[in-house]
């Protein structure tokens, strides 16, 4: 590998790379919003084939039939063997009107570029596609086959997406996910894993004053239920709602409860416990349901990303880049990908922080040396 020259075809990638990300970040994708997804899917589905990859939009649904977006599946082969996939994802968590409100903007003075989706995940999604282009352009073609997919849904728990993303983990030798670098560089080597429990609390209504006796208190329930989660490591109650007036005994309450472990064994024992809680309320009379919503198990690691991480330090030391990784306590597609056996390693896009909030950002002088570093990987893996 010449560093020299992949940094210079990479730096060749730039120009487009910055256009067509003012391009996406001006349409509202937020989950389910499917106009906006379906059109930044066509957007980047043309990118690609203008790259000369074989490009299908996927139909994406959830478990009610209604649509999510598009996916969006790009295929380039090569002379070699080993098939790679690249995972992306087009949705944020923006509500609609963001976009307008807070077009792509560049602080020249910082190198930083601000807008909804910026960082998660629209600048891994275009240095993917970057890194790719970097290959064709060199004529590096000792993969088998690269394939790059993007979903419409990760921010929900990719709902919809996770048939879809286990039949091409299936076939993959090794899998590169594209959420950005953390902050401060690292790339992402292991993920807890996360689950929403959504707990809804039946009891039976009464006039609070004239016969209390006669009810069966959900939000008293709710409450003591509560106390006791709180008490689980990694779990949080994040919601709670009960009653419908303070002069009546409450016949319903709802806890939304946040799941977070970093070893399988943990994240089973807290979903066993939190069902075990949940299935003896405090209150006679009132009865629970459960529902786990989305669950997305831990991915920690092994040997396998291990070894990707190797081969991206020894690239990272060619192309004068000192690579780091680190765990970290939000999941992603890397956590679903993992669970088909094969190598994975995440945080491959471009370094950039701020995720879900008004100051997302994205580091602009990390571009060129992060494309550069995938585009080294992929060839390295090959």
């Amino acid at each position: 590998m010449n560093a020299l020259t992949l940094r210079e075809t990479a730096a060749e990638r730039y120009p487009a790379f910055l256009a067509r990300l003012a391009e996406l970040v001006e349409v509202d994708c937020g989950s389910r919003q499917v106009a906006g997804l379906r059109k930044v899917a066509s957007r980047f589905a043309g990118y690609a084939a203008d790259a000369g990859l074989d490009v299908n939009l996927v139909p994406i649904v959830d478990e009610t039939a209604v649509p999510l977006g598009d996916a969006v599946v790009a295929r380039l082969p090569g002379r070699g063997t080993r098939r790679i996939l690249l995972a992306a994802h087009l949705d944020t968590v923006f509500p609609p009107g963001t976009a307008a409100a807070r077009p792509l903007t560049v602080d020249g003075a910082s190198g930083r570029a601000y807008g909804p989706g910026v960082c998660d995940d629209k600048g891994g999604l275009l240095a993917g596609l970057a890194a790719i282009e970097t290959l064709v352009r060199r004529g590096d073609d000792g993969f088998g086959e690269l394939v790059l997919v993007a979903t419409p849904d990760e921010e929900i728990g990719s709902i919809g997406s996770r048939t879809l993303l286990a039949g091409l983990a299936a076939k993959a030798d090794a899998i590169l996910c594209l959420e950005c670098a953390r902050d401060n560089g690292d790339l992402v080597s292991a993920r807890k894993g996360v689950a929403d429990v959504e707990i809804d609390l039946h009891g039976r209504a009464a006039h609070a004053g004239i016969e209390p006796e006669r009810g069966a208190n959900a939000a008293l329930a709710a409450a003591h239920l509560t106390v006791a989660l709180q008490s689980l490591d990694g779990v949080n109650v994040g919601i709670l709602r009960a009653g419908t007036r303070p002069n009546v005994v409450a016949d319903h309450a709802r806890l939304v409860v946040d799941v977070r472990a970093a070893e399988p064994a943990a994240y089973q024992a807290a979903l066993a416990h939190i069902a075990r809680l949940a299935g003896e309320p405090a209150v006679d009379g009132v009865t629970a349901t459960v529902r786990i919503v989305a669950p997305t198990p831990p991915w920690a690691g092994g040997p396998g990303t291990a070894a990707l991480l190797r081969a991206a330090e020894d690239v990272g030391r060619q192309l004068g880049l000192t690579v780091t990784h680190a765990a970290t306590g939000g999941c992603a597609d890397a956590n679903l990908l993992a669970a088909a056996g094969v190598p994975v390693l995440d945080g491959l896009g471009p370094v950039g922080g701020g995720d879900h909030g008004p100051g997302e950002w994205l580091d602009l002088t990390s571009v060129v040396p992060r494309v550069a570093l995938l585009a080294g990987l992929i060839t390295r893996i090959s």
